[in-house]
């Protein structure tokens, strides 16, 4: 490891022993029962606005289960939905009626019994003020009686489940303003101390309707990499998250977990000629030819990446639902430089002296952004650099800041992470808007592609939509991968590292979307000490 990050670490450790408050791991009480966990998030986990689904809570970029609250439905570890608070439920034929019976023996923890009424409120109010999920798709939640619960759409969204199982349900009777600081739930923990910037703490909760919970205490400490493996090194948590830049450090008592995830890394391709509306440049000259396009697919060298950026810890990505039961494998592309060049070739670009290539007095190239800050994402794009330049393409990279990257995307390709339990995530990164007939974060359109997108959102079944995100991706004819319009380029799906302790026993994970914070504790009830 490099000097420079053993001082980042050392002072980290500075860090942890003065860490006002921080819980000691179950596991060092030689007296205290084995029911306790202590596990390390980024600072980016903590919820800004607190514990609340209508902001973020549950759902937003880092989607998860809300622990405090329940959800009417849950995905189980092979992405298929069952019920929580949910007895049953259906859609009607003309896909605008959900109809949700509900268990009647759940209270939340104040006592009060969680009746319709509260789970119409809870949606009614995500739909009027939810900051991070849309839910305009909802005209109305409606309790029928105690335990039925009708959602009136307002367009059929097959996908409806799937919002089902990440929105936590909150009492009508104590929500306020303040809620998210204080959070009343029926779930399987309970918030019992928050200390901003620092730590939150769970306990179970002893009136649980479902099997109680065997770890009895979570005790979250948002914390940087370096400084949650100082923590790891003094012995201070259970789970530690980590980067494959630390993999090959060697902890006492500690042995590296992986989980497979779908957060993804690639870049947008903006595939229209430039164009200026409103102060902001649409479009790329050089990507707007599907050619050019197509080279820089073959050109990447998926495999090399992950050895070399990601010291092996990670997956080779062609699409934005690698993994997923509406991935479509005809996106999987073999690395190919000669045919990558020959597509150069064919498109006009030759190369010149200095290997670089040119057409009509122009330079083949483009600058990749990425975020400031975020190590992994430079190395890619630097990675993507070097690659492109032995087929002759001239790429740049500059850091940028979230404030300015998203309208300077629309012209120049970004470095971007995506990935999340749903389909969603492909109508939002290649659907037109309606306002400027473009996807939202890359110029992209396609007529057909967006008719299949949104009748797999008015289909009446979620395994029938699955056959129309597929088509979405490629029908024989036409889509978004590497023989149709390939408007962005992907990499790798990113490991999730964690050092855990010795005789923590942390059960199956799901495959993790993207975010690495709160998804390691979504199963937190059916760990277990050995």
């Amino acid at each position: 490891m490099r000097r420079k990050k053993w001082i980042s670490v050392l002072c980290a450790a500075l860090l942890v022993f003065s860490f006002g408050g921080m819980a000691v791991s179950a596991a060092e009480g030689e007296d205290t029962e084995k029911s306790e966990v202590v596990v390390t998030m980024p600072p980016s986990s903590e919820p800004v606005s607190g514990f609340d689904p209508a902001y973020g809570w549950g759902a937003g970029e880092h989607v998860h289960e809300p622990l405090i609250q329940s959800t009417l439905v849950r995905t189980t570890r092979d992405l298929e939905i069952e019920n929580d608070l949910a007895a049953e439920y259906e859609c009607s034929e003309d896909g605008l009626t959900w109809t949700v019976k509900i268990r009647d023996d759940v209270k939340f923890t104040d006592g009060e019994p969680l009746t319709a009424e509260d789970v119409a409120f809870t949606y009614n109010n995500c739909r009027d003020n939810s900051s991070v999920n849309d839910f305009t798709m909802l005209k109305e939640a409606v309790a029928v009686d105690d335990t039925t619960v009708e959602f009136h759409m307002s367009e059929p969204y097959s996908i409806w489940p799937y919002t089902m199982a990440i929105v936590g349900i909150v009492p009508e009777h104590a929500y306020d303003e303040n809620y998210g600081q204080n959070p009343i739930g029926s779930g399987r923990y309970i918030m019992k101390q928050w200390d901003r910037g620092q730590q939150v703490i769970f306990e179970a909760n002893p009136n649980y309707y479902g099997e109680e919970p065997k770890i009895q205490k979570l005790t979250v400490l948002f914390m940087e990499e370096d400084a949650a493996l100082a923590a790891a090194m003094a012995g201070q948590v259970d789970v530690a998250h980590t980067a494959a830049a630390y993999s090959q450090q060697e902890i006492d008592g500690y042995s590296l977990m992986q989980v497979e995830s779908v957060d993804n890394r690639g870049f947008n391709l903006p595939t229209t000629q430039p164009e200026e509306k409103d102060g902001v440049v649409y479009g790329n000259a050089f990507t707007s030819d599907v050619n050019v396009r197509r080279a820089i697919n073959l050109a990447i060298d998926r495999e090399e990446m992950i050895d070399n950026v990601l010291n092996g810890y990670g997956t080779v990505a062609y699409s934005i639902c690698d993994k997923m039961p509406w991935y479509n494998d005809a996106a999987e592309t073999a690395y190919d430089p000669q045919e990558a060049a020959k597509l150069l070739d064919e498109a006009g670009w030759t190369e010149g002296e200095d290997g670089v290539r040119e057409k009509d007095g122009e330079t083949a190239g483009f600058t990749l952004m990425f975020s400031n800050g975020d190590s992994v994402r430079q190395a890619l794009a630097e990675d993507v650099a070097n690659q492109l330049g032995e087929i002759g393409i001239q790429v740049k990279t500059e850091g940028v800041g979230w404030d300015t990257a998203y309208d300077r995307a629309q012209s120049t390709p970004l470095m971007w992470g995506w990935g999340a339990h749903t389909p969603m995530e492909l109508y939002n990164i290649y659907h037109s808007m309606s306002d400027t007939g473009l996807a939202q974060y890359s110029p992209y359109a396609n007529e057909t592609v967006d008719s299949y997108m949104d009748q797999a959102l008015q289909s009446s079944s979620l395994e029938e939509s699955y056959e129309l995100w597929k088509k979405a991706q490629w029908d024989g004819t036409t889509g978004v991968i590497q023989e149709g319009d390939i408007p962005w380029i992907w990499l790798c799906n990113i490991d999730h590292l964690y050092f855990v302790r010795d005789g923590l026993k942390v059960a199956d994970q799901k495959i993790h979307p993207h975010g690495h914070g709160w998804s390691i504790v979504n199963n937190i009830d059916e760990w277990e000490w050995e």
